[in-house]
């Protein structure tokens, strides 16, 4: 019997920096790999890490987010960002350290079945349609289905 059957684990995605994302993404990877039942709920800039490299908005002002809301390939570091030359630059370093990228990592989360559930009141806030978010999220839910979800957890995070 695996000694993590039966275990829980949610993570709340509240930021859109690249390392943080990172960070959730390989707590959840972890968590997931290790036989927990893992669950991500991408709230606010979080959401960037779901989103198609596409333009969201239908409102002058969701229009206007939309320039800012990057997709996972375009989310920069919480420092050292200085107009994305820090991505390129973090880019490049993980590259020659072989770190796994944001993409693989996110597929890899998809791949051990972590639940990714975007909030459904984030996207109408921000002018998110469910066809902006990749093919993948498993769910758009409300704060309440996290909340109960994360009341069932063993581990609860927020990043």
């Amino acid at each position: 019997m695996n000694e993590h059957e039966g275990k829980k684990a949610s993570i709340v995605v509240f930021s859109g920096d690249m390392d943080k994302v990172m960070a959730a993404f390989i707590i959840a990877t972890t968590a997931a790999a290790s036989g927990i039942e893992t669950t991500m709920f991408f709230t606010f800039w979080g959401l960037q890490a779901l989103k198609k490299k596409q333009p969201t908005g239908r409102t002058l002002f969701e229009r206007m987010l939309s320039l800012f809301l990057k997709d996972i390939n375009g989310i920069g570091p919480s420092k050292m960002n200085f107009g994305g030359i820090g991505r390129w630059m973090f880019k490049k370093m993980m590259k020659q350290h072989n770190i796994t990228t944001l993409p693989e990592l996110r597929q890899m989360a998809v791949d051990l079945g972590v639940k990714l559930l975007a909030c459904e009141m984030s996207m109408d806030v921000m002018g998110i349609r469910r066809e902006d978010l990749i093919d993948e999220v498993t769910d758009f839910v409300g704060a309440a289905t996290y909340i109960a979800e994360a009341n069932q957890s063993h581990i609860t995070l927020f990043v």
